[in-house]
């Protein structure tokens, strides 16, 4: 999910922290041109769900045909129609960046702790670190009620500086990302973690990582992957147990973690989803689109999303009665859009 970012004037240049990227602050028109890319891209039709949207991410398809999204620079957890009429579900406060459903039918937000707004070439970004920042969390939403509670906001003694995305194994465990804050001249290192959604026990699992964003899991959950912005690498881990990681197989893989794919250009990677056969999609912003990768690193395909020229596509679900409905935040013009994916999409655990 694009967040944390700083902007330098010198420069005007979109840097890095707490979440994501946005895209370089180039013009439309400096951006890479998709036919002279070394990836063919494929193209669909979209159509724009939900707009007038405070910076989406996180989309969760909801059983009766509802999506929600977190509003970044809202501070909400919101619900949008299939019509595209839209509601506030929960005043969370903050940076709510990523969301999924959990074992008890709550929906669970890694939240940042809170972003500042940037316009670059008319298009938003979230970036930097506000001045009422105090921390990151894991929070939690009653959907009947709107209650919001804060599960964690630390893991022993750590604080927990920019959580970026989640996703929930079938024991009822969150991974998540910890993407860190930059104020545009230093930055933290990313993390990794592990914890029970009763907010009962957390722990690291990984560090040293370089702006961890995407996170997800493999249909057998045996393998979990994640997508790193800047690098617009994908790494990932045996799961050999729960809240416990194996990697290793790459000489200074991030975070421990062995090398499955990078961007062959100018690119940088957001979250990811996981499909039904086992691919990682992952959101890729200034060329704008979906990477297609397969479980063994290569590209199957990668979809041109061209909505308005916005650069920052960071998140893709699905849902629907066969999970081939997608849906993709485009977040620097404030969009939710719909399209029918050529592959279903993989049901996540609890995912209704």
């Amino acid at each position: 999910m694009i967040s944390g970012l700083g902007l330098t004037a010198a420069s005007a240049t979109i840097m890095g922290a707490a979440g994501g990227t946005a895209a370089a602050a180039t013009r439309p028109g400096d951006r890479p041109d998709p036919r002279h890319h070394p990836r063919k891209a494929k193209k669909m039709k979209l159509t724009t769900l939900a707009d007038g949207l405070l910076f989406p991410e996180g989309p969760v398809a909801l059983p009766g045909g509802d999506v929600l999204v977190v509003e970044i620079h809202r501070g909400t957890l919101t619900r949008i129609k299939p019509d595209g009429t839209t509601s506030v579900a929960a005043q969370v406060g903050g940076g709510p960046n990523g969301a999924a459903l959990g074992p008890d039918g709550r929906v669970y937000l890694a939240n940042c702790g809170g972003l500042r707004r940037f316009e670059v070439g008319g298009f938003v970004f979230a970036g930097g670190i506000p001045d009422d920042y105090e921390s990151g969390s894991i929070q939690a939403v009653d959907l009947t009620t709107g209650a919001v509670e804060t599960l964690y906001t630390e893991a022993d003694g750590q604080q927990l500086r920019g959580p970026n995305d989640l996703v929930f194994d079938a024991h009822g465990g969150i991974y998540f990302t910890d993407y860190g804050k930059s104020d545009g001249v230093t930055a933290d290192k990313g993390r990794l973690y592990y914890a029970k959604a009763d907010g009962s026990s957390i722990k690291m699992i990984a560090g040293g990582m370089e702006g961890p964003n995407g996170i997800g899991l493999s249909p057998d959950g045996k393998r979990m992957y994640v997508s790193e912005t800047y690098t617009a690498r994908v790494w990932w881990w045996d799961v050999t147990g729960p809240g416990q990681i194996e990697g290793g197989r790459s000489l200074g893989g991030s975070g421990g973690g062995n090398f499955l794919y990078t961007a062959p250009d100018y690119t940088n990677f957001d979250s990811l989803g996981v499909d039904g056969h086992g691919n990682v999609c992952v959101a890729s912003m200034i060329h704008s689109g979906i990477s297609v990768v397969s479980p063994k690193g290569k590209l199957v395909d990668f979809v041109e999303i061209d909505v308005d020229d916005d650069p920052g596509i960071t998140n893709i679900c699905w849902g629907g009665p066969d999970m081939r409905t997608a849906y993709i935040t485009a977040s620097s013009t404030g969009k939710l859009l719909k399209a029918e994916w050529p592959r279903p999409g993989l049901k996540l655990n609890y995912g209704g």
